[in-house]
């Protein structure tokens, strides 16, 4: 029953030091226990005002250490009895060897054995040790079995002294041949070894603390780290996944492009062979009224049929021929050819990119879009289908006739609704690789701010380095497109249009600043075109929406305020002759510009 009991007070037991079950338990004056090596470790280097581990009880003086035999036997009790064992086996020992007996009598048992002597004595014949001053000086310690292992074997006198550099015990006649050396009392060579070693002690205490600070550090950066990598592949499958989506979206918009060319030509062939059916239906029944007539046998009355049929003329049946817009078709294949080699492109390691830009500069493929190339455009980008319009002249010298009809055509669309212009519409997104350094992009691609910090964008010829500026990844060179900007109010930014080969560095890379761009520009509450590097003073607009309107057969842009009713803002009418791309400026932190999504939103059937 009592097993159970002390198992109950293992808590109790356990040095609150090294938080194990006592070894050599002492008890310190402010009644807490602990183990004795524990207690030494705690108090090393420490001269005055010793204090508790536990309550911090301060004592002036270092306490007088006592072993807690009554705490050690429980706690050999409770660890099974081993202790208890061996401290039994120990007395059997002690017991088989006997007591240490005084050298006079030889029968009492030594109470004290003196040094100086080298003998040891009962309590009766030690008295005159203790009442003499003869012996006075004569070195007293507990009795000591065999006194010759303290003797110098050489001399045979006990040893005194301790030689440093050789290690050794020597007695006073030793001294003689260690006058080199560095020797102490052995009391003295005691102390001084019983401080190097607790200084020592002390300092295996603290490097066991620095290790075990260290590990924790460790295991604190090692979950740092993977949770790092952790975030860090969460965005990377992030932006990824959203490059499938691109790319998708992409393909979707290819395809359209050719599956509406399709039923554009399948329309026509179907309409074709209804005309001439009808055509053949017209033959036949002419063919069979001929029949009727030679069965006719009144001849009056067959005159008068044959002259009526003689009169009926059918011209042969016409095949037009029907064309497929080759060059639409092939552009569209052309861009998803252009794309992949964008995506092998930046796929491409760096140090490849460098060594083939200097060893076969002319054999690189170079990014769409790139500056001071005009060989390397960007190809079209899908055409979104539209109704017929009005014949436009060819590109070439326009003719005053030409000149006429693209004014009308310019009317007829100025006088359209919003809803009549989102047949129009087309889907923009932002292009990374044109993006300047602090101009960062969102929302997939179609949100655009500037930040304060640089956001270490990779060193690209069609990155713009100068102004805060990106361009559309889609590019335009037939039909017509439309598409809108939300704008914060009272913001300093640009909108416009540009041709790839607009220089993406220097002054001359400032949109509207050249021959090879147009656009709006918004200073708070003044509005300008700006083309060429010549600026336009407009009427003031509280519009936060802006449509843009390209027609590029016919030569212009519009830039329209959206709001209850469509208010033009300014347009341009010039001939264009390369691919021409969304632009849009921004002054500083603090201005927005957002693509709306017109086909996301429902607004296109």
């Amino acid at each position: 029953m009592a097993q159970p009991g002390l198992s109950v007070l293992e808590e109790e037991l356990t040095c609150s030091i090294c938080l194990c079950l006592f070894s050599s338990p002492v008890t310190v004056p402010c009644g807490h226990n602990f183990c004795a090596s524990c207690l030494q470790r705690s108090w090393a280097g420490v001269s005055e005002n010793f204090s508790c581990p536990q309550c911090r009880a301060t004592f002036m003086d270092r306490p007088q250490l006592q072993k807690n035999t009554v705490l050690c036997r429980v706690v050999q009790q409770l660890q099974g009895g081993t202790g208890a064992e061996e401290e039994k086996e120990e007395e059997e020992e002690e017991e088989e060897a006997g007591p240490v007996l005084c050298d006079t009598c030889l029968q009492a048992p030594a109470v004290r054995t003196c040094l100086t002597c080298t003998a040891s004595f009962c309590e009766e014949h030690l008295r005159p040790h203790q009442e003499s001053r003869a012996f006075r000086d004569h070195q007293l310690c507990p009795p000591l079995r065999d006194l010759q292992q303290r003797k110098c074997p050489q001399h045979n006198k006990l040893f005194e002294f301790f030689c440093s550099q050789h290690g050794s015990c020597i007695c006073s006649l030793c001294l003689l041949g260690h006058k080199l050396c560095n020797t102490s009392p052995l009391e003295l060579a005691k102390a001084n070894a019983e401080a190097v070693l607790k200084k020592r002690l002390t300092e295996l205490h603290n490097q066991n603390e620095k290790a075990a600070r260290a590990m924790n550090t460790l295991r604190m950066n090692q979950g740092q780290a993977a949770e790092t990598i952790s975030k860090k592949k969460d965005l990377i499958l992030s932006e990824f996944s959203e490059i499938r989506a691109l790319i998708e979206e992409r393909e979707i918009q290819v395809l359209k492009v050719i599956a509406d060319e399709e039923n554009r030509v399948s329309s026509k062939f179907e309409y074709i062979y209804g005309i001439l059916g009808s055509k053949k239906n017209e033959i036949q029944s002419l063919s069979d009224q001929i029949e009727m007539a030679l069965t006719e046998v009144d001849d009056l009355q067959f005159l008068k049929r044959a002259t009526a049929l003689q009169r009926t003329s059918i011209k042969d049946a016409f095949v037009p021929v029907v064309e497929i817009d080759q060059n639409m078709i092939h552009s569209s294949y052309q861009s998803a050819i252009n794309l992949k080699d964008t995506v092998k492109l930046s796929m491409t390691p760096s140090e490849e990119k460098n060594v083939e830009a200097g060893v076969t500069p002319g054999k690189a493929k170079a990014p769409p879009g790139a500056p001071r190339n005009k060989n390397i455009k960007k190809p079209p980008g899908p055409q979104e289908k539209k109704k017929p319009a009005k014949a436009v002249p060819a590109m070439g010298t326009p003719t005053a006739a030409a000149a006429v009809q693209v004014k009308e055509l310019l009317d007829s669309f100025l006088k359209k609704s919003r809803e009549e212009l989102l047949q129009y519409a087309a889907n923009i997104t932002l292009d990374y690789n044109t993006a300047h350094n602090k101009v960062i992009l969102s929302d997939r691609h179609t949100k655009m701010s500037v930040s304060d910090i640089p956001m270490k964008y990779n060193q690209l010829p069609q990155r713009f380095t100068d102004c805060y500026q990106v361009l559309g990844f889609q590019s335009f060179k037939r039909g017509v497109h439309y598409w809108e900007v939300e704008m914060q109010q009272n913001n300093f930014c640009g909108i416009g249009i540009c041709y790839g080969s607009m220089e993406r560095h220097g002054p001359e890379s400032r949109l509207g600043r050249n021959s090879r761009s147009w656009c709006i520009e918004w200073f708070n509450n003044k509005i300008s075109s700006w083309h060429n590097d010549v600026e336009k003073c407009l009427p003031n607009t509280k519009a936060t929406k802006i449509g843009v309107l390209l027609h590029c057969e016919a030569g212009f842009v519009i830039f329209l305020a959206v709001g209850e009713k469509h208010n033009l803002i300014y347009k341009y009418k010039t001939e264009f002759t390369e691919a021409l791309y969304p632009a849009f400026w921004l002054f500083s932190s603090g201005t927005v510009l957002t693509l709306c999504q017109l086909k996301e939103q429902g607004l296109v059937s």
